[in-house]
């Protein structure tokens, strides 16, 4: 059996392995599984080559369910590695800990890591891709794509070394209450954030003119005058109303809205 700790090298190869492959191997049984496996292979090769049962038993207790937010979901990976590294070298950890761990971990991380990065990081950047696209420059999806790209890998690989580094003592700060409290603040901030990004990047006005007299009083300024962006508005409480109450998919909502601008076009309202 291998005595040495891990290296960076190889603290780096479980990091990758698990955020490149994370969905690239899915089943309603497992989910995310699959990669969690696969990213031990090499640990299970430098600690347990000549011990075919302990192996069998590293990758049996990290093929089971497990699903959450793969970004920020690297720190449970740095946590069990952390822990691995402790009951591969003999230490006093029991090897039911790291699935217990991963049980334990994976709901609050995945509402944190959600909040941040599907209400705030992906919103934000999408805002400035589709501001630079607006106008027909290419650079507006290459944006994205680039920042994306940096961005999610360098939240990923801080949070899977910070996790290694912390170990157990990460779980005080992401269980209990003060997850709560977390995943409450990123929520909050995400709705401000999809809210600004609705009332500036959605383009919808009405066409409405309202006779007064022997003048006509464009409907639109009477509306911005006692609630600016109220049609942006309502079309995103549409799509919330559809997605929650109606459990219509986004792909549905996102033909209805089509259908109903392009009918309010032709029959003059939009």
């Amino acid at each position: 059996m291998e005595t040495g700790r891990l290296s960076k090298k190889e603290l780096r190869q479980i990091w990758k392995r698990w955020g490149f492959t994370h969905l690239s191997s899915m089943s309603y049984e497992k989910l995310q599984a699959h990669a969690w496996a696969f990213s031990y292979l090499p640990f299970a090769e430098k600690y347990y080559k000549n011990d075919p049962e302990a192996k069998r038993r590293l990758l049996v207790r990290h093929s089971m369910f497990y699903n959450t937010e793969p970004q920020t979901g690297q720190l449970i990976n740095g946590i069990v590695a952390s822990l691995e590294e402790e009951i591969a070298l003999g230490g006093d950890v029991p090897e039911e800990m790291p699935i217990n761990i991963k049980t334990t971990l994976m709901g609050p991380l995945a509402g944190i890591g959600d909040s941040i990065i599907q209400g705030i990081i992906v919103p934000i950047l999408l805002s400035i891709g589709m501001g630079l696209a607006a106008g027909g420059n290419a650079l507006g999806p290459v944006f994205y794509l680039i920042s994306y790209g940096i961005i999610g890998p360098l939240i990923s690989y801080l949070c899977f070394m910070n996790g290694y580094r912390l170990g157990v003592n990460a779980i005080d700060v992401i269980i209990g209450d003060n997850a709560k409290r977390i995943t409450d603040a990123f929520n909050i901030l995400g709705i401000m954030v999809v809210g600004g990004l609705a009332a500036s990047n959605i383009a919808l006005t009405t066409a409405i003119k309202i006779p007064m007299g022997d003048e006509v009083q464009e409907l639109q300024n009477v509306l911005d005058g006692i609630f600016p962006s109220i049609l942006p508005l309502g079309m995103v409480l549409l799509a919330w109303y559809l997605l929650t109450s109606k459990q219509l998919t986004a792909t549905k909502v996102i033909l209805v809205l089509t259908v109903i601008s392009a009918a309010g076009v032709v029959i003059g309202v939009f």
